[in-house]
């Protein structure tokens, strides 16, 4: 697997039929690439220019979902069993709310939603670097979110080893896993890409922290501007 990878082709629409009046991204990619960091950039970068912006983390946001966080990320629950299928499961149901409570609502109302990581996740955690069927996970997923998914997501890239490097301390239970783990991770998230299930762009999140932002407004300029086209 090369350490370096490059950005994909713009998105040529959303991902489901029909028009929304919002806007809806999310970014993802393995843990230690800097997708939070650069979630809260895009957040203040866009409500600088003006957008009425959600942000939200998946899972959490909701009262339910940030009880869900707490038992699947906590670091004092690294050695809580939850088996993969119900882990998977804890990450649909926090999605479900945060769909029908915060993400619905603010597209309807025209906003521009930010979502620290969505349903691409649980398909390569679980999935890809799990072992459960990633087609299965899309299909709950699917039902989970009512068919929701983002207009953009922005997978942010980095080698396994600069990841774990970046990972701060404690560490919670995803992050805690062996390194192994994690790349089959960052493997699976460029797989998904090639699958071209939904619109994805590829960041190359190894380089300084200016520089990703920079790549990610200009692609979400374009998104911005081809949802003022639809």
């Amino acid at each position: 697997m090369p350490d370096r990878t490059t950005d994909s082709a713009t998105p040529t629409g959303p991902s489901k039929p029909g028009r929304r009046p919002g806007l809806f991204l999310s970014l993802d990619g393995p843990d230690g690439a800097g997708k939070t960091t650069q979630a809260a950039r895009l957040v203040d970068w866009l409500r600088e220019r003006g957008h009425s912006v959600l942000a939200c983390r998946d899972p959490g946001a909701t009262p339910l979902g940030d009880r869900l966080r707490s038992i699947l990320l906590d670091h004092n629950n690294t050695n809580l069993e939850i088996s993969l299928r119900a882990e998977m499961l804890l990450y649909m149901a926090s999605r479900a709310q945060l769909v029908d409570q915060l993400i619905r609502p603010a597209l309807e109302a025209g906003q521009v939603v930010v979502s620290d990581r969505f349903l691409l996740a649980n398909v390569v955690y679980q999935g890809h670097a799990g072992g459960l069927p990633p087609g299965d996970i899309w299909g709950v997923g699917m039902v989970a979110t009512g068919g929701l998914l983002p207009d953009l997501t922005l997978v942010l890239d980095i080698p396994s080893e600069l990841a774990s490097a970046r990972v701060g301390t404690p560490r919670d239970r995803m992050e805690s896993r062996p390194v192994d783990y994690h790349r089959r991770v960052r493997s699976g998230f460029l797989r998904e890409l090639k699958t071209q299930r939904a619109p994805f762009l590829l960041i190359d999140a190894s380089v300084d922290a200016d520089t990703v932002a920079a790549k990610i407004q200009n692609e979400v300029t374009r998104a911005l501007e081809w949802r003022a086209r639809t």
